[in-house]
Order: C-alpha cells, then structure tokens, then sequence
C-alpha cells in the first residue's frame, strides 16, 4: 500500500535532486579543504590572465609614451611595480574567492545534510512499512 506521507518525501526529494541538489551534490562530493584549494588555484589563473590581458590592453594604450620615454624610466623599477599590482590584485581575488566559495560551500553541507535526513525519514517509513 502507498504511503501518503512517503510519497510526499519522495517527490520533495526529487525535486531537490533536479534543482539546487545536483549542485550541491557536487560540491558535497569535496572535502572542504578540497574544494576550496580547487576554487582558489581556478580563480588564480583566472585572476592572471585577466590582469595580462588588462596590462596589455594598458601597454598597447600607451605605447607611443612607452616608446618615447623608454630610456627615460627604470625598467627594473616599472617591473618591480606592475609586480607588485599583480600581487595585490591576485591575492584580493584569491581572499574574494575564498569568501564566496566558502559561503557556498556551507551553504551546500546544511542542504545536504537536509537531504540525508530526509533519506534516513524514507528509509525508516519503508521499515515501518516492511514489518506491517
């Protein structure tokens, strides 16, 4: 015989399972120190190639200045600076990143653990169906 209340759990549950759950199924599937070295060194790479492609957009604006006064500057110095700016802004996006998928990450443990609960409920109606 069909439970009313069984059948309710079940479909919450598959709604779950195609929605947010496949996400967040994913990253139950980490470790968390996992996961988020995984995010960081992503977002690392990210971070540097879009901090290339904005110097070289800042190279390729000023180059007929760059050209012209190319004696003029300490090289070593101007690299010593667009270094650091390369450090800075990887390690902000490198904390950012951190922030946010730590967030995410929380957030997906609370629903997965929802949703065991909600498989150990399943499973003991189907118990208490098996011995009646």
């Amino acid at each position: 015989m069909l439970s009313e209340e069984r059948i309710k759990l079940m479909t919450k549950m598959a709604a779950y399972e195609e929605n947010e759950g496949r996400q967040y199924m994913a990253i139950g599937s980490y470790f968390r120190a996992d996961y988020m070295g995984k995010q960081i060194i992503r977002s690392i790479i990210c971070a540097t190639v879009a901090y290339l492609l904005v110097f070289g957009m800042y190279l390729f604006y000023h180059m007929e200045s760059l050209m012209v006064d190319i004696y003029k500057i300490d090289l070593l110095e101007f690299g010593k600076k667009v270094l650091y700016y390369y450090v800075i802004f990887v390690a902000g996006y490198a904390v950012l990143t951190y922030i946010v998928y730590s967030v995410r990450y929380s957030r997906a443990r609370k629903s997965l653990r929802k949703y065991y609960d909600n498989l150990k409920q399943l499973l003991a109606i189907y118990d208490i169906e098996n011995k009646n």
